[in-house]
């Protein structure tokens, strides 16, 4: 009788279960009979205005492959085309000795503000307009963009020298002109889009990728 008190003493005692009602708070996710997914993840997807108003709005992208590269294809384009005519005062192609406007080019521009080059000015006059015609062309095609938008670099330089060698600054930035844009203001953005190109390359859609594919022995990322 002992024995059979002790046995019954050390006898795990058995806790009958509670029944806890369910809550509607409780962690059980809900289903959209439309959208028969529990992943909270799924529910909410980017929009357009989430990307422009969001996080996104203050981030730099750092790859400019894809469809990021795409804004690159038209500036290229535009701005080669653009500066072509530049190259070609006084006829259809560049270097128009003899010409009106290629003598006051020498005359007004070159002589007063370049002297200091060695040579003769009306060659380094023909090697602008070369500069700008073909390299325009170049840069358009997105062909040796590199050189090309380097040599253009170089002369945008050389006319925001003029620019402000001629007229100064006009009170940069908070000047107020009668041309409404500052002597210097055309050639300045354009020097720095030339750099871009000099910098990065031609991008899609142009001559220079395609050569690029086909000689490169580089593994794509």
């Amino acid at each position: 009788m002992t024995c059979l008190c002790q046995v019954v003493a050390f006898a795990p005692r058995c806790t009958p279960n509670v029944l806890q009602p369910i809550s509607s708070s409780s962690q059980i996710p809900s289903l959209n009979p439309l959208h028969m997914s529990a992943d909270p993840d799924d529910t909410k997807k980017e929009t357009t205005w989430d990307r422009i108003t969001g996080p996104k709005l203050f981030k730099t992208v750092t790859n400019w492959q894809g469809i990021h590269s795409v804004p690159l294809v038209p500036l290229r384009i535009m701005t080669g085309l653009l500066m072509i005519h530049h190259g070609s005062e006084g006829g259809i192609g560049p270097a128009n000795f003899g010409t009106p406007e290629f003598n006051g080019f020498v005359e007004y521009v070159m002589t007063p503000y370049f002297s200091f080059l060695p040579g003769s000015l009306e060659l380094w006059s023909a090697v602008h307009d070369y500069a700008e015609f073909f390299g325009g062309i170049c840069l358009a095609l997105g062909f040796l963009t590199r050189p090309a938008a380097l040599s253009l670099l170089v002369t945008m330089m050389g006319a925001v020298y003029f620019h402000l060698s001629a007229v100064g600054a006009q009170g940069f930035p908070l000047g107020h002109v009668s041309n409404y844009s500052y002597d210097f203001e055309e050639p300045m953005l354009y020097g720095l889009i030339f750099f871009m190109f000099w910098f990065n390359g031609a991008g899609p859609l142009s001559i220079d990728s395609i050569i690029y594919s086909n000689i490169s022995q580089e593994e794509e990322d």
